[in-house]
């Protein structure tokens, strides 16, 4: 050990006198591997001087016998896709689609999530796959969401799945999905009528009624041949088109031409703010004060006229509009404001009344249930409840009034008073280019009649 430490001492002590010397040596070991290496790389062999060998395998392939027993011996499942009936009990819905399993309709008639099929508004949709015998193996539901404030953007799957002998049941929330659509039409008669023919959901025409309310008496002004091009959403779960609230999103653009004047409009969502507009092609607002329709799946039935009240029985003064829609249609407040009562009142049933800005005032009546509270401060188009027929109503409706200063005034008189709601400078540049890529889809939809997906 000792003679180890001594020879160290003599290294460093050359090392510190002869730098030079120490460095040269280490340089010039260093080159002679180098050296080593180039001489040693090319004895390396050729690759093209390799042996080669060919390898032949014969695979057999099976009998056609075979194959056909392997096919035999394949379980198939059919998948049938049906909409629920308010009249369906288990063994309807389950011999509509095909399937004969007692087990299945027993699970569906007692399993607490299973009933929910069964339950509440009809048009829920199913999918049900079978083997060839007719057994269940699993059945996906697809409905509205349970919350309100949700059902327009979500929805909620129910998956019953047959594990052996026994069946189970979840439910999950999952994201609606939107994919854009085209179409258009012409004035035949009233706009209804012409997006009837075309096929455009009475939602998409109701909020084209809301987007040129400004410009446009739909009910005084339209002429025969008018023509109209939108663009607008249609809502999917998992991929299959939704039967419900008329399964459709947001109207995105529009352009109308009324007695040969045409107006364009595109709607517009602040990315700050997250609150969205209908807006001119020249960034000019097109918000109202108020919108057109407290909802935007409806038909006006009875407006505000004299007419035959059918449980009075005699003449009177009609002070509202009534809208006819199933119950269970969504009912939205035609402005911001703040709810003075939500609650049952004699003929109205249930009731909310929503005290806007100017001492002016909206009554929702005959409502199926109410979404909000007294005292909550709401905004234009928010849910406050569905359409029912509670109260004094021979049939599903909604009753809407608006009362200025407390007098009685026509709703569709009010909604056509303006509102300036300026374009953010921040905002005209994204303005812009949102309005020249729906320009080139208006400009497809004018060459079409009806509706197509826009690809």
């Amino acid at each position: 050990m000792k003679q180890l430490q001594a020879g160290v001492q003599r290294a460093e002590a050359f090392a510190a006198r002869h730098p030079r010397a120490l460095t040269a040596t280490v340089v010039g070991t260093l080159s002679c591997f180098a050296v080593t290496a180039f001489g040693i790389a090319p004895l390396a062999p050729d690759a093209a001087d390799l042996p080669k060998r060919t390898v032949v395998q014969t695979v057999a392939a099976p009998s056609i016998e075979d194959q056909l027993e392997e096919l035999a011996a394949h379980s198939i499942g059919l998948t049938r896709a049906e909409a629920t009936r308010s009249s369906d009990t288990p063994d309807t819905l389950l011999k509509r689609a095909g399937a004969f399993d007692p087990a299945a309709a027993a699970f569906l008639r007692t399993d607490p999530l299973a009933r929910r099929i069964f339950q509440g508004r009809a048009g829920k949709m199913v999918h049900l796959t079978a083997d060839s015998s007719g057994t269940v193996q699993k059945i996906i539901v697809r409905f509205p969401a349970e919350k309100a404030e949700q059902q327009g953007t979500h929805f909620t799957r129910l998956t019953i799945a047959r594990d052996g002998s026994r069946f189970t049941a979840r439910t999950e929330t999952a994201p609606l999905q939107a994919q854009v659509a085209l179409g258009s039409g012409t004035i035949r008669s009233s706009l209804f009528a012409a997006t009837d023919d075309a096929n455009i959901p009475d939602a998409i025409a109701s909020q084209m009624a809301d987007m040129f309310s400004g410009d446009i008496d739909f009910h005084r002004e339209l002429r025969k041949g008018d023509r109209f091009s939108i663009v607008y959403e249609t809502l999917t779960a998992d991929g299959e088109p939704i039967t419900w609230d008329g399964g459709v999103g947001r109207l995105l653009a529009g352009e109308f031409t009324n007695n040969g004047r045409t107006y364009s409009a595109v709607w517009f969502k602040d990315s700050v703010t997250g609150k969205g507009s209908f807006y001119g092609f020249d960034g000019q607002s097109k918000r109202r004060a108020f919108l057109a329709s407290p909802m935007e799946f409806s038909r006006i039935t009875s407006g505000f006229a004299m007419r035959f009240h059918p449980i009075m029985q005699t003449w009177r003064q009609h002070n509202g509009v009534d809208y006819g829609a199933p119950i269970g249609t969504a009912v939205r407040t035609v402005g911001d404001g703040v709810v003075e009562v939500a609650g049952w009142q004699n003929g109205f049933g249930n009731v909310v009344q929503v005290r806007h800005s100017g001492d002016r005032t909206t009554v929702y009546a005959h409502l199926s249930r109410i979404d909000v509270k007294k005292g909550q401060r709401i905004e234009q188009g928010q849910r406050i409840g569905a359409v029912g027929m509670t109260g004094w109503a021979t049939g599903p409706h909604l009753h809407f009034e608006f009362r200025v200063g407390g007098r009685h005034v026509d709703p569709r008189v009010i909604a056509r008073a303006s509102e300036a709601v300026t374009l953010p400078s921040y905002a005209k540049s994204q303005f812009v280019q949102t309005v020249a890529s729906v320009k080139t889809q208006l400009a497809v939809a004018q060459t079409m009649d009806g509706v197509s997906a826009a690809d």
